[in-house]
């Protein structure tokens, strides 16, 4: 059977997860969620992260986890990266409001406490911690056999920025240039999907990669390749420039993008050109371009929005302090939502 008789037109929702069910369930719970403190600690808002004043600064927090990508993990009894994924899911948030991450508590849900698990998910832990130059000041442990099958990996960022420093989105306008960061690969998004295709096909992780997509690798391998971490380049650019937006391109793809404002276009003209394991699931699973851009991120990790001025120096900038590829993707027009012309994407 070929994989187009096995998938037809494969989507997230099919596979399991449906974001705009998962929208509407995060409203409604929001809508139970009214109280604010009284005195020091005011909400300021935020879009991937939320703020309390703090006198002439705003703490940030932001928490998320490694979702379905730990059973990957778990199959393959390989579990030292998953925790450089865990903290890349959210200092890579806290950023995004123009903040810089201090400090990291890690949450760990497991059906059997095993030493060597723990210790291999501490490692990677450890090693984000360097990269995002953040201190684990804490965490909890529960052995919940009779709720979790394996294990569930979360974590929350404390990151701190002054109050006239933070970069809500508000100031990007038309004209202004997107510039766009490599990613690594999927990430830590839409592995509900990326299981789907892999067991639908017949496929095992420890299966060598098919079509020559990346020669010498089994499909484990790569799929377990853990977040870019952005945190040390986008620190050295606030530094430097007048930042408009700032955005993680996380589960939703491209849809990521109007989070910042819901007033201007966001046109990519120049999208990256995708790492092969997108080629891979898209073949695999026959998805649509759209459905890929609103699922993954499409080789593009993290998007800075800047003034056409400021275009030259934040490249600079960035390249100074980052191995991943960075370059132009597009602009910001007039009208509302994001398109990829050439793609014949608008959302």
């Amino acid at each position: 059977m070929s994989q187009g008789d096995t998938l037809k037109k494969m989507t997230y929702a099919k596979s399991g997860v449906d974001l705009e069910k998962e929208e509407q369930a995060i409203k409604e719970l929001l809508s139970s969620i009214t109280s604010t403190r009284k005195g020091i600690g005011r909400p300021l808002g935020g879009h991937y992260a939320g703020m309390i004043e703090f006198g002439d600064y705003a703490l940030v927090l932001c928490t998320d986890g490694v979702g379905s990508k730990v059973k990957i993990a778990s199959d393959l009894k390989k579990w030292d990266t998953v925790g450089i994924d865990c903290m890349a899911m959210n200092v890579n948030d806290a950023i995004c409001v123009g903040a810089e991450p201090l400090a990291f508590v890690d949450y760990l849900a497991i059906d059997d406490p095993n030493p060597e698990v723990t210790k291999e998910i501490g490692k990677g832990l450890e090693k984000g911690a360097q990269l995002s130059n953040i201190s684990i000041i804490g965490g909890e442990t529960a052995s919940l056999p009779e709720i979790v099958n394996g294990f569930d990996l979360a974590g929350t960022c404390l990151a701190y920025v002054k109050r006239d420093e933070i970069v809500t989105g508000e100031s990007i306008s038309p004209g202004d240039v997107i510039i766009g960061i490599a990613s690594s690969g999927i990430h830590s998004n839409g592995y509900t999907l990326v299981r789907k295709i892999i067991e639908n096909n017949d496929l095992s992780y420890t299966d060598m990669f098919p079509d020559g997509f990346y020669p010498g690798k089994t499909i484990g391998e790569v799929l377990l390749t853990p977040t870019q971490i952005y945190v040390k380049e986008i620190v050295a650019l606030l530094k430097k420039v007048n930042v408009h937006g700032l955005a993680h391109i996380t589960g939703g793809g491209l849809r990521n993008l109007p989070r910042l404002n819901k007033k201007v276009n966001f046109v990519i003209e120049d999208p990256f050109e995708p790492q092969p394991i997108f080629t891979f699931l898209q073949k695999y699973g026959d998805v649509d371009d759209k459905e890929m851009y609103q699922t993954f991120n499409m080789g593009m990790g993290f998007a800075v929005i800047v003034a056409k001025k400021d275009v030259d120096k934040t490249l600079k900038t960035l390249k100074k302090h980052s191995k991943s590829e960075i370059k132009v993707v597009g602009r910001i027009e007039k009208g509302n939502g994001v398109e990829a012309p050439g793609l014949k994407i608008k959302f």
